[in-house]
């Protein structure tokens, strides 16, 4: 692997080395996810799948677009990236992800899932446009099938037909031996260059003649059909217009090499189904893909994952805690969620209340519709979901539930910076898109235990409500055992303090009380508020701090535009009180780069010392 510095390299090596080769990039890739985390059983399952592309097709020219991006690791290392590959997400290193400002075989960004085909699909037909001799691929997994928009994608590239390869990479279906052996035959006689060229010429021939050879094609058509429907899901494919070619061996190099070249002489939309195994090399991997579907640091050896630091528990598990409580005593509350149980602490959840239980998969669309329609009926849908996906779905949350006022609860995890999943994944979006929707009641606690509470407030509100929360570990707070509704719009002063007060949202609450503390000692006195509720704002609060201390600063983990800090100053406008200074924390316009969450707050100073510091300098 030491020789491979780009793609080209790869046409020279005999069969036997690539075999070797495959065997290096899952060591590497292996060896860097247990010390930096990442998404390895993806990674792993397409090591095969990646040599065999870069060797066949010529990249850049030719265009691999790659699904959600979490399989893209091998793809890194062959293209260019082999000694940055150990900086992977970390802080100033390599994304995590396909990333077009990191090299030009990133044929586009992603980070979110369905997108390729899509994408893919406008590259080609800018190709042609352009004139231009290049082929364009669309590498999606069977997960990434499940969101719509792909669909969408599948639909306009099948009615267009034009030179487009789309590759199913499916980890889920098992297939027997005897089947696989003749589906490996059928996919091998139809790709044959000679057989491709018959078919295509007699087609054209009858679809010339009358009404008779018209029926004869429809007819050879169907026994096609037919033949493909006994020993694969083609049908389906070909329905939407494409060529399907499969299912093969993901983990077969020598076949996959082959039906890519078959391939590669198509002018038309075809789709190559292709079988691997999630975790494909690593024990550990394969024996629980979705623990290392994204995984933190963890020892090769054993494949024990390392714990992180504190011991506290995290939001994600207090939620499905809380959720489990509540609904032991509401059985009007389900709750749902897209394609990730574990990921938002819901599996307990439905292990306890199966019937009140919905996975709809990759479709956030989907899922608060569907929410919509529970809530309709008199049921208490709570919707977990992370902050950066919800923002797929944001015409739902403004059409079908706010338009309608009905009490749909949106469960935000993820919100604020979530670590080395970098912009793709970050969560600083959401009180600016939520904030400006009438109706809806937006808060975020200030730890773990109030995190239950506003669940069961956002529960029992006679209307849309959403509750955002970090990814992460708590303070360690003590957890009441009963769940208590909070007063909707009502804030909590944790500090009173004449010289200015700090207006501080979530995660910020605890900071700000740190660095009031810090500035207590040079003199200066600060009150601290727990603003609890973005809308409605605590009118009574604000004002009354305002007119006490004349200065006041907010504090957010999102970005500035639109935000808390925007509908405080929005508040001070309407009641004409443009005399009292106001300083806003918060991210300013960019997209926030990957890094450990601390290392992003220390950043974009909003830390303690931050926080402090930039107080400091504002009273003096």
């Amino acid at each position: 692997m030491n020789t491979i510095d780009g793609p080209e390299a790869l046409k020279k090596l005999s069969l036997k080395e690539l075999t070797i080769l495959a065997g290096e990039l899952r060591e590497t890739i292996i060896a860097t996810c247990a010390t930096n985390g990442g998404h390895l059983a993806p990674s792993l399952g397409v090591v095969e799948l990646t040599i065999a592309l870069h060797r066949v097709f010529n990249s850049p020219k030719d265009k691999i677009v790659w699904d959600v991006g979490h399989q893209a690791y091998a793809h890194k290392l062959l293209t260019g990236r082999r000694e940055a590959f150990k900086t992977l997400r970390t802080l100033g290193g390599i994304s995590g992800f396909p990333k077009r400002a990191e090299s030009p075989h990133d044929a586009f960004d992603v980070g979110h899932s369905s997108t390729s085909i899509s994408a893919a699909l406008g590259m080609a037909l800018a190709r042609d446009l352009k004139q231009e001799h290049n082929k364009v691929l669309a590498v999606i997994g069977d997960g990434s099938m499940t969101g719509g928009l792909a669909y969408e994608g599948l639909n306009h590239a099948g009615h267009l037909n034009k030179d487009l390869v789309v590759i199913l990479n499916d980890n889920e279906m098992s297939i027997s031996e005897n089947v696989g052996a003749l589906s490996s035959f059928l996919s091998r006689t139809i790709t044959n260059e000679f057989v491709h060229k018959i078919k295509k010429d007699v087609e054209g021939f009858l679809e010339n003649l009358d009404g008779l050879g018209r029926g004869v094609l429809q007819v050879a058509k169907r026994a096609e059909e037919s033949l493909k429907g006994l020993f694969t899901p083609g049908m389906l494919f070909e329905a939407f217009g494409f060529e399907y070619v499969g299912p093969i061996d993901g983990h077969n190099v020598e076949l996959l090499m082959e039906t890519l070249e078959n391939v590669k002489r198509f002018d038309d939309a075809v789709l190559i189904h292709v079988l691997t195994k999630k975790g494909k090399g690593y024990a550990p991997a394969e024996a629980n893909p979705s623990l290392f579907h994204g995984v933190g640091p963890f020892d090769v050896a054993t494949g024990k994952v390392l714990k992180g630091k504190g011991g506290a528990a995290s939001y994600t598990y207090i939620f499905g805690e809380a959720m489990k409580k509540i609904a032991e005593d509401n059985d009007k509350v389900v709750a749902i969620t897209a394609a990730m149980p574990d990921g938002t602490g819901l599996s307990g959840f439905a292990a306890k209340y199966p019937e009140r239980f919905f996975d709809v998969g990759i479709a956030e669309q989907h899922g608060v519709t569907f929410a919509a329609g529970l809530a309709s009926q008199g049921f208490k849908p709570v919707f977990a979901v992370y902050s950066s996906f919800l923002q797929r779905a944001y015409d739902q949350v403004f059409h079908d539930v706010c338009l309608q006022n009905l009490p749909v609860v949106f469960a935000i995890d993820r919100a604020g910076v979530v670590g080395s999943d970098g912009p793709t994944h970050h969560g600083v979006f959401d009180l600016s898109y939520l904030r400006h929707l009438p109706a809806m009641t937006l808060m975020a606690p200030k730890d773990e235990n109030e995190l239950q509470h506003m669940l069961q407030t956002a529960i029992n509100h006679d209307g849309p409500a959403a509750v955002r929360y970090p990814r992460g570990n708590g303070y360690g707070v003590a957890i009441d055992q009963i769940c208590k509704d909070i007063p909707i719009g009502k804030a909590e002063l944790l500090r009173d303090g004449i010289d200015g007060a700090v207006l501080a949202v979530g995660t910020m609450v605890y900071p700000a009380l740190e660095a009031a503390e810090a500035l207590a000692g040079e003199g200066l006195n600060l009150a601290v508020i727990n603003m609890r509720f973005i809308k409605p704002l605590d009118k009574e609060m604000i004002l009354s701090m305002a007119e006490k201390t004349g200065r006041l600063f907010t504090i957010e983990e999102n970005v500035l535009q639109g935000g808390f800090g925007t509908a405080v100053l929005e508040l001070l406008e309407g009641e004409g009180l443009d005399n009292v200074a106001v300083t806003r924390f918060g991210f300013p316009d960019c997209f926030i780069e990957q890094g450990e969450q601390p290392e992003l707050r220390a950043r974009y100073g909003l830390d303690a010392s931050g926080i402090a510091a930039r107080i400091r300098a504002a009273l003096h």
